[in-house]
C-alpha cells in the first residue's frame, strides 16, 4: 500500500492485532470515524473525534500524507479539496478511506492492488 513503510506497517500490525467485524468499527477504534455532536435536541454536525487509538490514527494520517504521490490517493484528496475541505480534513478523509482498504486486505488475506483513478480510465 503506498505510504506504508516498515515502521507504519509495524504499528498497524501491533494495533490492529484484534479482529473487527467491519471497517467502520476499525475506523472508530482508530478515531477516524466522524462523530455527531449533540446536546438535547440540538445536533451540531459531524466532527473528528478526539478519542481513539492515537498510534493507529497517527500512523494512518502519516501514511495518507505520504501516499499523496499515488494517483488514486491524490485524486481522492483533490476531490475532497474541491468540495471545500481543508488540507487536514482531506487527509483525515483519505486516512479513513485507506483504513477501509486495509480492513479489506486483512479480512481477505490479500495484497494491495492499486486502482486507476476514474478520471484516468475515461
Amino acid at each position: 500500500m503506498p505510504g506504508v513503510a516498515v515502521r507504519t506497517a509495524a504499528v498497524l500490525l501491533v494495533t490492529v492485532g484484534t479482529s473487527f467485524p467491519t471497517a467502520a468499527h476499525l475506523a472508530s477504534y482508530a478515531g477516524l470515524a466522524p462523530t455527531t455532536k449533540s446536546s438535547g435536541t440540538s445536533i451540531h454536525g459531524e466532527h473528528a473525534p478526539r478519542g481513539g487509538n492515537r498510534h493507529l490514527k497517527r500512523a494512518m494520517f502519516l501514511s495518507a500524507f505520504a501516499a499523496l504521490h499515488d494517483p488514486a490517493s491524490r485524486t481522492y484528496y483533490d476531490k475532497c479539496r474541491a468540495r471545500g475541505k481543508t488540507h487536514t480534513q482531506a487527509l483525515l478523509r483519505l486516512a479513513r478511506q485507506r483504513i477501509s482498504v486495509l480492513f479489506a486486505m486483512l479480512r481477505d488475506g490479500t495484497f494491495y492492488e492499486p486502482r486507476l483513478p476514474e478520471a484516468a480510465v475515461a
